[in-house]
């Protein structure tokens, strides 16, 4: 089986780290790409300045709350681009507020997940998005 090419757009180290160690668990093969603020994801899935080299990422995990550009003008770049509108995108993101939970499926998100702030839980929404996303579903080539 080919290895899923997930780029992970958070800044918050403490998330990078567990979600990089629950993607270890995984039964899938997984390449993860981290990159830390709105602009770097930009630069990334439209290979731009230091990416121009990279993979298209498989399956996007984006916390809206970064810096440079938010989560939301992201999603809505990535959405509007016929290359890469066919990438899910899963909002995985601290906020719960409704507002942001709407204005990311008004934009095309395929999935919002808040991210529960005990370690454990935070470890299980990762494997559930995993099983998910790719066990169960099948991603765009």
């Amino acid at each position: 089986m080919k290895e899923v090419h997930i780029l992970l757009v958070e800044d918050n180290e403490g998330d990078i780290v567990l979600t990089l160690d629950a993607f270890e668990e995984s039964k899938i093969r997984t390449k993860i790409s981290v990159v830390k603020n709105g602009a770097d994801a930009l630069d990334f899935v439209f290979k731009r300045g230091e990416y121009i080299e990279v993979d298209r990422p498989d399956l996007i995990l984006l916390d809206i709350n970064i810096p440079i550009y938010n989560g939301h003008y992201v999603l809505e770049k990535i959405k509007e681009d016929v290359s890469l509108k066919k990438i899910p995108v899963i909002i995985l993101t601290t906020s719960s507020n409704q507002k942001d939970v709407n204005k990311a499926y008004e934009n095309h998100s395929n999935s919002y997940v808040s991210k529960p702030i005990d370690m454990e839980d935070f470890l299980k929404v990762i494997l559930k998005i995993e099983e998910f996303w790719l066990q169960l579903s099948k991603l765009a080539k």
